[in-house]
């Protein structure tokens, strides 16, 4: 590992060890999570600046959001410090092998946490105001495995927090606009971290922790193609809502496509199959912030010539 040896040369072996750790602990190598909070954060804040999202707030929301994640990652080892060693996808995990300390990661969480704070000190007020649910929502998170039947719907909503956020760092005002994006995302997440949660169920049924893949039991596969659905749909709404241009639609097909092929895979309920299928969702954020993109490009080039 080229950083490791890097960083062996300005830093103590031990204090490298301790470092690469950590960052298995916030997930560096692993940037699917953010990548997933940060595709709806991004359609949020090209729609509000109308294309033009101002380098600052889209560095803040950047920044930002990797350390929210990085930070909501410890929280849940934490969390499930005496349950990962029983899983067999997370029995590597620092927590469970016995390689960092509750106070460890307990102080880790809080630099993180302080650190995203930092990045909101260009923003509004109101953008301020609205990261304290966004907070709370990512903390407490992890422990509704213990008692809520659907985790997935509240990671649905913590991870959709970016939107109202983005509205409200570029227009100051969270429009029905917002609220409709995070409505879209809370279905999408729920579908995916339904697909996340199969990969996870035999072990989860044993240790006893509530998921929506145990609870929507035998309708597992329907469950998530109808969030699919609901999600997809109201993505057409926000294309309606904005007049969307040609470049916006044109990536629909290829969405419904992975939705489709999604089915296909996670109706074998294989464990392994199902976890690269929720890996592929990226792709799914990936088309949505292009067509987004490319729709207010087009407007410029059309607002151009008829100029």
């Amino acid at each position: 590992m080229n950083i490791k040896r890097l960083l062996l040369t300005f830093l103590p072996r031990y204090t490298v060890g301790r470092l690469v750790i950590y960052s298995r602990l916030m997930r560096m190598e692993k940037p699917i999570g953010t990548l997933l909070l940060l595709w709806p954060t991004f359609w949020a804040l090209w729609i509000a600046s109308q294309g033009i999202p101002d380098f600052t707030v889209l560095l803040a929301f950047a920044a930002g959001t990797f350390l929210m994640r990085s930070a909501g990652c410890v929280v849940n080892d934490f969390a499930d410090r005496d349950f990962d060693g029983s899983v067999e996808r997370t029995q590597n995990r620092p927590f469970a092998r016995g390689l960092v300390s509750t106070e460890e990661a307990i102080l880790l969480a809080l630099i993180l946490c302080l650190m995203a704070a930092l990045c909101l000190l260009p923003l509004n007020r109101l953008t301020w105001l609205m990261s304290l649910p966004a907070l709370f929502l990512a903390v407490s998170y992890p422990f509704t495995k213990r008692f809520f039947p659907l985790p997935q719907f509240y990671l649905g909503l913590a991870f959709s927090f970016g939107i109202p956020m983005a509205f409200a760092a570029v227009t100051e005002t969270v429009p029905p606009l917002a609220w409709l994006i995070f409505a879209a995302n809370v279905l999408w997440t729920l579908a995916y971290d339904t697909i996340y949660a199969m990969a996870d169920k035999e072990d989860d049924l044993k240790i006893g922790i509530r998921t929506s893949a145990i609870t929507f039991g035998d309708k597992d596969v329907a469950a998530i193609m109808l969030c699919h659905f609901w999600f997809t749909f109201l993505m057409i709404i926000l294309g309606i809502q904005i007049r969307a241009t040609w470049p916006f639609w044109l990536v629909l097909p290829f969405i419904v496509y992975n939705q489709i092929r999604q089915y296909r895979q996670i109706k074998q309920r294989n464990r392994w199959v199902c976890f690269r299928t929720f890996l592929e969702n990226n792709h799914i954020g990936l088309l949505w912030f292009v067509g987004i993109v490319a729709h207010y490009v087009w407007l410029s080039i059309q607002t151009a010539y008829t100029h």
